[in-house]
């Protein structure tokens, strides 16, 4: 039974709670691309405003609208279905054909702008998200501002937040860790989308039980030796076998971030302590490693903390209006849960 929720908190509770989406206005979400469209090539990058959608239904409309395979429309990234959010969306249309994306007609969407690009648009090509969020109805406001403080500076761990596991209001596992249990047990799921979402949800739980590990171990703000350490705004990484002075100011400039596996085949880049740890999650969780290995990944990091970027906020009466960005494959609800206790959401999951 993969729970979800037993994983700690980096910072005490602070006994406040709220609702979360109270309407879809309440959750906002800008994709921030980090590249300018050349304005020509053979794909149509399309700037789509979308509410009470979710991106691949959305997908699906524009493959209907233009005739073409789903295959050749793409996005970087999947956004709430109840919230109001802004992305881009790829339309692969070799030669001079074009299509009038004011007919383009479905409730809930609309296409702002389309500009030409010469290379596809592909999964988590995307800088990060701009988030505006409004959270109702606090039960106090008592010490919230000195929170939100202490979470500009120091962050949050960077666990995968509860989208990725499916509902979780009602069952504390979610849908996708259902099926996930199921694929575990030796079923299969035919449905692609359902299989690949119950992986990567499977995934993500063993990264956050690390994360739960290292704050049950209060090291997660620490360099432990051995920890792998990744170079911010890149991919690159090295192991640091030894926490001396250098490294720890790297820490803390932010220069360079600890990280932990996204699990699958191969060698643990960690060494010394890290590694003891790492293997010694992933002995108490053999079934979920061997199923994430035979399944073909390859070992790979990930932060072990998030820092929300030009994070401000404003306090009215009882409702906080929280703005902040975040990088691609991070959680604003993983910010959200180290503020407030969010009562059951209004609206539901995608």
């Amino acid at each position: 039974m993969l729970s979800t929720k037993h994983w700690l908190r980096q910072y005490p509770s602070l006994g406040i709670s709220g609702q979360l989406k109270t309407s879809a206005e309440d959750f906002q979400v800008t994709e921030t691309l980090g590249y300018e469209p050349t304005g020509e090539g053979e794909h149509i990058y399309l700037w789509v405003e979308k509410i009470g959608l979710n991106t691949a239904y959305l997908a699906e409309q524009i493959a209907k609208f233009t005739k073409l395979p789903l295959r050749n429309v793409t996005y970087a990234g999947r956004k709430d279905k109840h919230a109001l959010t802004n992305q881009w969306f790829s339309v692969h249309l070799p030669g001079k054909g074009e299509f009038d994306w004011n007919t383009f007609e479905e409730p809930g969407a609309k296409v702002l702008h389309a500009v030409r690009h010469n290379k596809k648009l592909r999964t988590g090509v995307l800088k990060g998200n701009y988030f505006n969020i409004t959270l109702r109805n606090l039960t106090s406001v008592k010490n919230i501002e000195q929170r939100l403080q202490i979470i500009a500076s120091q962050g949050v761990p960077n666990y995968y937040g509860a989208q990725r596991f499916g509902d979780t209001r009602y069952d504390d596992r979610g849908g996708n860790l259902v099926l996930a249990e199921k694929m575990i047990n030796g079923e299969s799921i035919r449905n692609r989308n359902k299989r690949s979402m119950a992986i990567s949800a499977l995934r993500s739980w063993f990264f956050n039980e690390n994360i739960h590990t290292r704050l049950k171990q209060d090291n997660l703000t620490n360099a432990l030796a051995g920890d792998v350490m990744q170079l911010a705004g890149s991919n690159s990484f090295f192991c640091a076998i030894h926490i001396d002075e250098d490294t720890i100011n790297r820490l803390d400039e932010r220069d360079i971030y600890t990280t932990g596996p996204l699990w699958g085949i191969g060698e643990l880049a960690s060494q010394l302590v890290t590694l003891q740890q790492e293997n010694s999650t992933a002995e108490q969780n053999s079934s979920i490693t061997q199923l994430l290995e035979s399944l073909g990944l390859k070992q790979e990091r990930r932060a072990l903390r998030l820092f929300p970027q030009q994070m401000s906020w404003t306090l009215k009466n009882s409702d906080l209006n929280l703005q902040f960005s975040l990088p691609a494959g991070c959680f604003a609800t993983s910010v959200i849960r180290e503020i407030i206790d969010v009562n059951q959401e209004i609206l539901e999951h995608p």
